[in-house]
C-alpha cells in the first residue's frame, strides 16, 4: 500500500474510509429508516442547541476581526520575511471557489425567492418581503460563514508555516495537549473526524450540483432529467476532477478557478445589465443597509417569544439560520485547510480582510444580482418562479432566465460554471483529506488524491440513489456540533501559541541587551 499512496498514515487513512463506506452501505440497505432517525436527530439539535450554534458563530466573527487589529495583525503565516505565494487575484479567486462553489449559483436565486415567499416577518410576496429576502440572504452569505473559514485556516497556516508543523487540525493544538497529545490518541480522533466530516460535506454539495446541472440539461438540452443522468454526471465531473486534482494547486485548481471567475464575473454583468439594473443597483445598496444595520439582531435572534414560529408556522430560523451556521461549520475542515495552504506568507491583518471583505461583497454582488431580478419578476413582471422554485428547487435559476433576453444562453452558463465549481470545490477537498491522511504532507501522491477523488464521488452517487441527500446533510448537521467545539479550543490553543511566542521574542531580546 505505501508504493500505491505513499507515505500515508494507516490510522486516519483506514478508520476514515471504513467509517464511510460503512455508513453508505447502511444508507443503501435501508434509506428510509436511516432517514427517519436523521430527521430526529436534525430536529433535536435546531431545538435545543441552535442558540450555541448562534453565539459561537458570532464568537468566530469577533475573533477574526479583532486579531487583525490587535497587536497580533502584522504576525506573517509563515517566516518573517516569506511572500505569499500566490498573487492576491489568484489567491482569491482559488478561496473563494473552494468556500462558496455550487451552492452559490444553487442558491443565488432560490434562497431569495424561498424568503420573499415564506419571510420570517413581513407578509408574503410584499415589497417588504422583498427587503426582508434580500437582508437575510445577504446575512446568510456573508461575514459568518468566512469567519467559520478564517477561524480553521488561521490557525491551520500559523502552525503549518511558522510554527514547521504537518497541515493536520491536530497539530493546531499542541500548546493545549503538547506533543504526545497530538500524535497519540486525541489527535488521530480529532483527525478522522475531520476527514469524516470533510468528505460527507463535501459529497452533499455535489450531489445539489449534479441535480442542477441534470435540470439545465433538461432544460437546454432535452435531456431528460432522472437519477441515472446526476449519476452520469457525477462520473464524468469525477473523472474531470480526479484529472485537475492530479495536475497540482499551481496548475489545476489554479487555472479553473480563475476561468470560473470570469465566468462569474460574466454571468452577473450580463443579467446586471439583461435585467433591471436600476432595480437592481438601488436593491443592493438599500439591502446593504438593511444588513450592516441589522447583523447584530440577526446575529443573535432565536425567536425565544415564538413571534417568527408563529408568523412562519414553523421554525423559520432553525430551518434557515442555525441549519446554515451548522453547514458553514462543516465545510470548515476543508474549506479552512485549503484555503491555509494557499495563505502561505501573507500577515494576519492581510488574511482576515483579504477572506472576510472580499469574498462577501462578491457573494452580496451575486445575490443582489440574480435574487433581486428574480423578485423584481414576481413583483413586477410575469411571476412564476415562486411556483417554479417551489416544484423543483434546482430550478429556480433556469426559470429566472427564461424571462430574460438570450435566456438559454445564460442557462448553458450557468452550468458550466456549476460545473467548474462542482470540479474546484471536489477538487480542493481531495487535496486536503490526501493531506490530512499522510500525515499533513503538503504534497501527497496522485495515486491517494485520486483514490479520495472516487470516494467522495462514489458517496454522492449512492446517495442520488438511494435517496439519502437530506439524510446526510443531517449528518454533516450533526457532525457540525462537535467539530464546531473543536474550532473554540483551536482559537484558544492559537492565542497560548502568541503568547508562547511573545514571551521567546522577551527572552531573545533580553539576551541580546545582556550580550
Amino acid at each position: 500500500m505505501n508504493k500505491l499512496f505513499g507515505d500515508y498514515d494507516k490510522t486516519i487513512f483506514w478508520l476514515a474510509a471504513l467509517f464511510c463506506l460503512l455508513f453508505v452501505g447502511i444508507t443503501v440497505a435501508n434509506p428510509a429508516a436511516m432517514q427517519t432517525n436523521f430527521q430526529a436527530l436534525f430536529n433535536f439539535f435546531i431545538t435545543n442547541l441552535g442558540w450555541l450554534y448562534l453565539l459561537l458563530t458570532m464568537i468566530f466573527l469577533v475573533f477574526c476581526l479583532v486579531l487583525a487589529f490587535s497587536k497580533y495583525g502584522h504576525i506573517r503565516l509563515g517566516k518573517d520575511d516569506e511572500e505569499p505565494e500566490f498573487s492576491t487575484a489568484a489567491w482569491f479567486a482559488m478561496l473563494f471557489a473552494a468556500g462558496m462553489g455550487i451552492g452559490l449559483v444553487f442558491w443565488g436565486v432560490a434562497e431569495p425567492i424561498y424568503h420573499f415567499a415564506g419571510p420570517p416577518f413581513a407578509d408574503p410576496g410584499t415589497k417588504a418581503a422583498a427587503l426582508e429576502a434580500m437582508r437575510y440572504s445577504f446575512f446568510h452569505w456573508g461575514l459568518h460563514p468566512w469567519a467559520c473559514y478564517g477561524v480553521v485556516a488561521m490557525c491551520l497556516a500559523y502552525f503549518q508555516f511558522r510554527r514547521g508543523m504537518p497541515g493536520l487540525i491536530s497539530s493546531t493544538f499542541k500548546p493545549l495537549l503538547g506533543e504526545k497529545g497530538i500524535t497519540g490518541g486525541w489527535g488521530k480522533t480529532i483527525d478522522i473526524f475531520t476527514v469524516v466530516v470533510t468528505l460527507f460535506g463535501v459529497a452533499t454539495s455535489l450531489g445539489l450540483g449534479a441535480m442542477q446541472i441534470t435540470t439545465g440539461l433538461d432544460l437546454v438540452v432535452g435531456i431528460p432529467a432522472s437519477t441515472a443522468v446526476s449519476i452520469g454526471v457525477i462520473v464524468v465531473i469525477t473523472v474531470l476532477f480526479t484529472i485537475s486534482a492530479v495536475t497540482g494547486i499551481s496548475r489545476g485548481i489554479k487555472w479553473l478557478s480563475t476561468i470560473n471567475m470570469y465566468l462569474f464575473f460574466l454571468l452577473m454583468i450580463a443579467v446586471l445589465f439583461l435585467g433591471p439594473t436600476r432595480y437592481l443597483i438601488n436593491t443592493f445598496v438599500e439591502s446593504l443597509g438593511a444588513y450592516l444595520q441589522n447583523i447584530i439582531i440577526m446575529s443573535f435572534y432565536t425567536d425565544a417569544q415564538g413571534a417568527v414560529l408563529e408568523h412562519a408556522g414553523w421554525d423559520w430560523v432553525g430551518g434557515w439560520t442555525v441549519f446554515y451556521w451548522a453547514w458553514w461549520i462543516t465545510w470548515a475542515p476543508f474549506v479552512g485547510s485549503f484555503i491555509a495552504r494557499i495563505s502561505r506568507g501573507r500577515t494576519i491583518k492581510e488574511f482576515v480582510f483579504g477572506i472576510l471583505l472580499a469574498p462577501t461583497l462578491l457573494c452580496m454582488i451575486w445575490f443582489g444580482i440574480m435574487g433581486g431580478t428574480a423578485i423584481n419578476i414576481e413583483l413586477f413582471g410575469a411571476g412564476g418562479i415562486v411556483d417554479a422554485t417551489y416544484a423543483d428547487v434546482t430550478t429556480a435559476i433556469f426559470a429566472m432566465f427564461s424571462n430574460l433576453p438570450a435566456g438559454g444562453l445564460l442557462s448553458v452558463v450557468a452550468m458550466i460554471l456549476t460545473s467548474i465549481f462542482f470540479i474546484t470545490s471536489a477538487d480542493s477537498s481531495t487535496y486536503v483529506v490526501s493531506m490530512m491522511t499522510s500525515g499533513g504532507n503538503l504534497h501527497p501522491k496522485n495515486t491517494l488524491r485520486v483514490f479520495w477523488g472516487i470516494v467522495a464521488g462514489s458517496i454522492a452517487a449512492m446517495l442520488l440513489l438511494t435517496g439519502g441527500l437530506s439524510a446526510v446533510q443531517t449528518v454533516a448537521f450533526v457532525f457540525g456540533f462537535p467539530f464546531m467545539i473543536i474550532m473554540v479550543f483551536m482559537m484558544v490553543s492559537l492565542l497560548k501559541a502568541f503568547r508562547e511566542d511573545e514571551n521567546i521574542e522577551v527572552v531573545v531580546q533580553v539576551e541580546k541587551e545582556v550580550g
